[in-house]
């Protein structure tokens, strides 16, 4: 009977420590395979001018902040104003690839909220952002001058990721030869 009573006992605790290591992880942790990797080949049509392109070639040479963003995403409406204030301070150069969003939608919400992008490339079916590895937006990535993904950001940049981590980054990337 004590045998019968060990073995379900023994399975529980084992279930209780799974539940408790997966309650202490942070979501916004996910590893990404292209960090330490070349940013992916891409061409979009840039969303401002459809007539123009973004590509790999507009990065090259400079520390930048690639975001993925879509006019129907909440949390990056909550994002935008630090994405508005990056650009005000020129800190970096901010690229945008939007994601699976309407032009039309994308334009109306630059429009209203304003436009922090260098350049953004309208990526409608989301093509690119699975290249990019893109599972959700807002996702951001800093790419150093030789256009190597350097980090990766899964959600919102908070002011607190962009001073602990990101902006000391882009110092040292900025020290870097190209």
């Amino acid at each position: 009977m004590k045998r019968a009573l060990v073995i379900p006992l023994l399975v529980f605790f084992v279930l209780v420590g799974f539940l408790y290591v997966g309650l202490t992880l942070d979501p916004h942790d996910l590893p990404s395979p292209l960090v330490g990797k070349d940013i992916p080949q891409f061409q979009l049509t840039q969303l401002k001018n459809p007539q123009a392109t973004f590509s790999n070639s507009d990065l090259a040479g400079k520390v930048t902040l690639v975001n993925a963003w879509a006019s129907w995403c909440v949390t990056c409406r909550q994002e935008h104003q630090l994405l508005m204030n990056l650009a005000k301070q020129n800190t970096i150069a901010v690229f945008g690839i939007n994601y699976k969003d309407e032009r039309g939608d994308a334009l109306a919400y630059l429009q209203q909220l304003g436009d922090p992008y260098v350049m953004n490339g309208h990526d409608l079916n989301g093509r690119v952002g699975i290249e990019w590895g893109i599972i959700a937006t807002p996702e951001s990535f800093l790419v150093d001058k030789r256009g190597v993904i350097r980090y990766k950001v899964n959600g919102m940049i908070t002011t607190e990721a962009w001073t602990k981590t990101i902006e000391p980054l882009i110092t040292q990337l900025n020290k870097e030869p190209s």
